[in-house]
């Protein structure tokens, strides 16, 4: 059987992906990856608005797609409960379990993969509807995206 080439650049893009936070987060395996990778993603997707959600899938491989859009309930959002870093990062360590896994390099990982990798308008977007807190976790140049944008 041959695999459309489609899903086959899809296969690779998220196992590079992958492999690129198994690297940089000192995780075991890929599989140890994927589940650090769903858990932040959910995570992030469920502060964002409606639109802004659907933006940011937009930009993910077709398989981190899937993997993101799994669950949501888009009338639930965005989640006001979380308000704080340590309230994401201690929804994490939860949804983590059984894994145990200090959280914050976990999302500062994940987040740096995108910052890296999707466009970085976008990602100014997604970090400008997140709480101060929050949005220290995303790479220094991500966060400062659009003020270096402007024109002087």
């Amino acid at each position: 059987m041959t695999v459309p080439s489609t899903l086959s650049h899809a296969l690779q893009q998220t196992q590079e992906w992958l492999k690129e936070l198994r690297d940089t987060a000192g995780l075991a395996d890929e599989t140890e990856a994927l589940s650090v990778f769903r858990v932040v993603l959910h995570q992030l997707r469920d502060r964002l608005t409606v639109d802004e959600a659907v933006q940011l899938a937009a930009q993910l491989p077709v398989i981190f797609r899937g993997i993101y859009y799994e669950g949501w309930v888009p009338a639930r959002v965005p989640d006001k409960e979380v308000r704080t870093r340590q309230q994401f990062l201690d929804k994490t360590v939860m949804e983590l379990l059984p894994r145990r896994l200090p959280p914050e390099p976990m999302v500062k990982s994940v987040f740096a993969i995108l910052a890296h990798h999707l466009d970085p308008g976008e990602i100014s977007d997604v970090i400008s509807q997140q709480p101060d807190g929050l949005k220290e976790l995303w790479p220094l140049t991500a966060r400062t995206f659009k003020e270096r944008m402007r024109p002087t």
